[in-house]
């Protein structure tokens, strides 16, 4: 084993649970069995899951086995990591679909032909009753209640049902049926991924190593990135709104998103790190990272196009093609611009519009607006921007 092997399959990680482990499995020289497990919870991947991906990706350029497990049997017990309420189970055919768009999204940056898919299913459902109940034997209460969620929940006196309990000690069982040498997760699957070497030593296994990667923060660089908050980059967005996005996030985000996104070695980003604290524009490299990430996901004859797009659109104040065109229908004699961007969905409510128009972040045909409480008048037709990439054409209409 060399040590930039060891340096980059531990690149970004949060915790490895145990290093000294981990190097011994690396010096036997076999392939290890390297697992990942992701509940098919909501049909899309968002740059945010291509952590533990990428990961995988590191591992398998060396020659590692990747398992790649759907866990369509958890899903539909509902993982309660982080819930403060019991999480709604997934029907099964909402877990069959989702599943579906897992496989063709997760080769977007593994190799098929290096990577078994596995399903959880296949095990958990020719386990018998009392085959569950042996499983729930090997783990108690007490060490449940170990677990930060279930002890504030427990202490709060908010409900715990019982096959919530069964999440983890399913997780963990999957790495004895799958015969896992490393575990990857989230930093809030620490507790699962730690039942699995438990349940493995019971079962007579050697312990898995757990890696523990970093939650990637979303584009406001505060919350983790959820398709709920809509701070996201999805991974089968548009290139346009891909490189958009990335070019809006903060000069210190984009180093982290530089880390545990990007295939670049670490030596080159530290680097750029240093040649933008002697003075280097930090949207140059920001250009780079969202061409790489654009590339993975779609091709390098997009990456460019986006990377045209986005420097006509917004540096020389292009108006695109394509956007929506909506006729709004008023009363009297015309509207407030700031209800007229509220109706459009241009903004959320009037009071964000009116907000943006004093931040100079809304336009008509290319001009800022000023005046919060301009009046639009019927039968005019303009193209409405705001931000840097919202527009449409709206027709007034009496």
């Amino acid at each position: 084993m060399q040590e930039d092997e060891l340096a980059t399959l531990l690149r970004g990680a949060d915790e490895v649970l145990i290093k000294q482990e981990l190097v011994k499995k690396l010096e036997e020289g076999r392939p290890l069995r390297i697992k990942a497990g992701f509940d098919p919870t909501a049909p899309d991947l968002h740059l945010g899951h291509t952590v533990l991906i990428n990961k995988l990706k590191q591992f398998q350029d060396f020659g590692h086995e990747v398992l790649f497990l759907i866990g369509d049997f958890t899903g539909m017990i509902g993982d309660p990591t982080g819930k403060n309420v019991t999480r709604k189970p997934l029907t099964r055919d909402e877990v069959i679909d989702n599943a579906k768009t897992y496989e063709e999204q997760i080769f977007k940056i593994l190799d098929p032909v290096k990577t078994l898919v596995m399903f959880n299913s296949s095990w958990m459902n020719a386990m018998s009753p009392a085959d569950l109940i042996q499983l729930a034997a090997k783990h108690t209460v007490a060490r449940m209640l170990e677990r930060d969620d279930f002890s504030k929940r427990f202490k709060g006196g908010q409900p715990i049902a019982i096959h919530e309990f069964l999440y983890p000690l399913i997780q963990g069982y999957d790495s004895v049926a799958m015969k896992a040498d490393v575990e990857l997760g989230g930093t809030d699957q620490k507790f699962n991924l730690l039942v699995g070497r438990q349940l493995q030593e019971v079962y007579g296994q050697k312990p898995q190593v757990v890696i523990t990667m970093p939650i990637l923060e979303g584009l406001d660089g505060v919350q983790k990135m959820s398709k709920s908050l809509n701070n996201y980059i999805g991974i089968a967005d548009a290139a346009d709104d891909m490189f958009g996005k990335l070019m809006s996030i903060s000069d210190e985000l984009m180093w982290r998103y530089f880390e545990l996104l990007s295939f670049r070695p670490m030596t080159e980003i530290k680097l750029w790190m240093q040649e933008c604290e002697q003075g280097a524009n930090p949207r140059d490299y920001k250009v780079k990272l969202a061409q790489e990430i654009i590339e993975r996901f779609h091709d390098a004859g997009a990456a460019s196009k986006a990377l045209e797009n986005f420097e006509a659109r917004f540096q020389r104040g292009a108006i695109p093609d394509d956007m929506d065109e909506v006729e709004l229908k008023v009363e009297g004699g015309g509207c407030c611009i700031a209800n007229l961007l509220k109706d459009t969905g241009l903004t959320s409510s009037t009071s964000e519009a009116i907000r943006l128009i004093k931040q100079g972040a809304v336009k008509i045909d290319g001009e800022k607006v000023s005046d919060p409480k301009l009046e639009i008048a019927v039968n005019s037709e303009n193209v409405y921007q705001v931000g840097k990439r919202k527009f449409a054409r709206v027709k007034i209409t009496a």
